[in-house]
């Protein structure tokens, strides 16, 4: 066992996107700060989101209104600071008489008392109520504004059933969900923060005043201390066995796992725009452009109580979503159209919600100081929210260490994100110029997954020769050795369906599996 003399100020658990905006804004403001994490990055829930940076239109029927308007703040916010990862997205929310609350929302509840004939519908008026309020919230500078389609018209009722004759249209964005924390993570370590990711907490305990905490790698089973005057624990569905088992706190505090499951199917229509489909049981769905040639469809809300069962998405739960998109699609499909699924585990804190819908999606910091050191525990969050998260948990920490620096994260570009919003077609223009063997589509993906980093991937090369052995679906050599050096890749699947979505498409990946054990040895061996 390795013993580290170094008092460090943090130690953060957890390389969820809250545990990485975490230990970025903390060495940002000149912490000393180790991130652990027991798998690869946004091996989680970070990894399984719908991918929207949003307000969350529904979060106004349970009147979250601050929630809400931080997300819509933070939208554009996150547009500057990340333009390659994430772009404006229009959403259209077609409209029927039938469309109905949630039974659990306080707005269901005042107005079935005030308005009892209207049964639980929500009404044309109260939508366009929410999304003027959506608009406002928020102080757009760069979404547009809600608008009424006539779908009898318009690209956007083609895919849809003939009876859907009127839409609203609004402004959220997207965003890629595990590249952003991958992001966080590399902008924390070139500001000075110690990532091990395949780093497990063994235990914890306070010496001296001091948190003496046991690391274990496991891949190698080595172990090492880390000392730190504060242990963050962002370890996300795992913060409340954290905070018993590890850290030892007789703390009360828990989350509510929640599992939100999506669905990929074949492309479902032509246009960029998405779909939110509200359903007759108060539920919502989205159907978005993915990737290009898909539909991502999602998600269920389904209480998930056992953290040692791996979150899947269900036969039942895939037959609800078909079920659902069909009621308003004008060629229905059926789970053999689905491609890939995959589902994830929300960490919301319990406060006793009746209902896994109805559960709040607001974060909650609890500083913990039973064990003789602090501790900071976070529970829940949302993606979008991620950047405020972290300047409310340098609040918390500045209550118990010094920190000597102010927030300076808003609209600071994260790695490769270096360009003005609204300039990706520029840059993939530039790619190409410097690139000439790039096609529009490679660029493309380059661009939007690596920004200006993607000259340092390609570097000199003059040819798709000079890239290395080719795996498939424009994924070389040197882009594997760039996320192996650069951004903790270790096996096929971080690079594959974290790093990017290149596994829905075909790709060798015993070949890339075969070459990056390869390269780790040959690493290790020049170590």
């Amino acid at each position: 066992m390795t013993d580290d003399r170094e008092i460090r100020d943090l130690l953060v658990v957890g390389g969820g996107i809250n545990g990485c905006g975490i230990a970025r804004d903390a060495a940002g403001r000149g912490m000393t700060v180790t991130l652990a994490e027991m798998s690869d990055l946004a091996s989680a829930t970070s990894s399984a989101s719908t991918k929207l940076f949003h307000g969350g239109l529904r979060y106004l029927e349970f009147f979250e209104f601050r929630l809400v308007r931080e997300a819509l703040l933070e939208r554009e916010t996150l547009l500057r600071a990340m333009p390659h990862i994430s772009w404006p997205m229009r959403f259209v929310l077609p409209y029927h008489a039938d469309m109905r609350f949630d039974s659990d929302t306080p707005t269901s509840k005042i107005l079935s008392r005030v308005m009892p004939w209207m049964r639980g519908r929500r009404p044309a008026w109260l939508i366009r109520l929410g999304l003027f309020l959506y608009d406002n919230l928020g102080g757009r500078q760069i979404l547009p504004g809600t608008k009424t389609l006539d779908l009898t018209r318009g690209p956007e009722g083609a895919p849809l059933n003939p009876r859907f004759a009127k839409a609203y249209e609004y402004s959220d964005c997207w965003v890629e969900d595990s590249r952003l924390v991958v992001l966080n993570a590399r902008d924390a370590e070139q500001r000075g923060a110690q990532v091990m990711t395949r780093t497990k907490v063994v235990s914890a305990k306070v010496q001296d005043g001091i948190w003496s905490v046991t690391l274990q790698d496991t891949e190698t089973g080595h172990q090492r201390v880390i000392r730190a005057r504060m242990v963050v624990n962002a370890g996300g569905p795992w913060v409340g066995q954290i905070l018993r088992q590890q850290i030892g706190s007789n703390s009360q505090d828990d989350v509510r796992l929640v599992r939100g499951s999506h669905i990929v199917t074949k492309r479902l229509f032509d246009h960029d725009k998405c779909y939110f489909f509200q359903g007759t049981d108060g539920r919502i769905m989205f159907a978005i452009p993915y990737e290009t040639d898909f539909t991502l469809i999602g998600t269920t809300d389904q209480e998930h109580d056992d953290l040692s069962a791996r979150p899947v998405c269900t036969p039942a739960e895939k037959q609800y979503m078909v079920d659902f998109v069909n009621a308003y699609l004008r060629e229905p499909i059926s789970t053999n159209d689905i491609v890939w699924s995959y589902s994830g585990v929300r960490p919301l804190f319990d406060e006793g919600a009746s209902s896994a819908t109805a559960a709040t999606r607001d974060y909650t910091l609890k500083l913990d100081d039973s064990a003789g050191a602090p501790a900071l525990n976070i529970f829940g969050g949302k993606i979008t929210t991620y950047r405020r998260l972290a300047e409310s948990a340098l609040e918390k920490i500045g209550q118990r260490l010094d920190v000597a620096q102010g927030p300076w994260t808003a609209g600071v570009p994260l790695p490769g994100g270096d360009f003005p919003v609204g300039e990706v077609d520029l840059q993939i223009a530039n790619l190409r110029d410097a690139y000439p063997f790039l096609d529009d589509r490679w660029a493309t993906r380059l661009i939007r997954a690596y920004g200006t980093d993607a000259k340092l991937i390609l570097g000199d090369a003059a040819s798709v020769a000079d890239l290395g052995p080719a795996f498939g679906a424009t994924l070389t050599a040197a882009e594997v050795d760039w996320l192996m050096a650069h951004e903790y890749a270790r096996t096929a699947e971080d690079i594959l369906f974290r790093r990017s979505k290149l596994g829905l498409r075909d790709t060798d990946t015993a070949a890339l599996d075969a070459y990056m054990t390869d390269r780790r040895q040959q690493l290790k061996d020049i170590a």
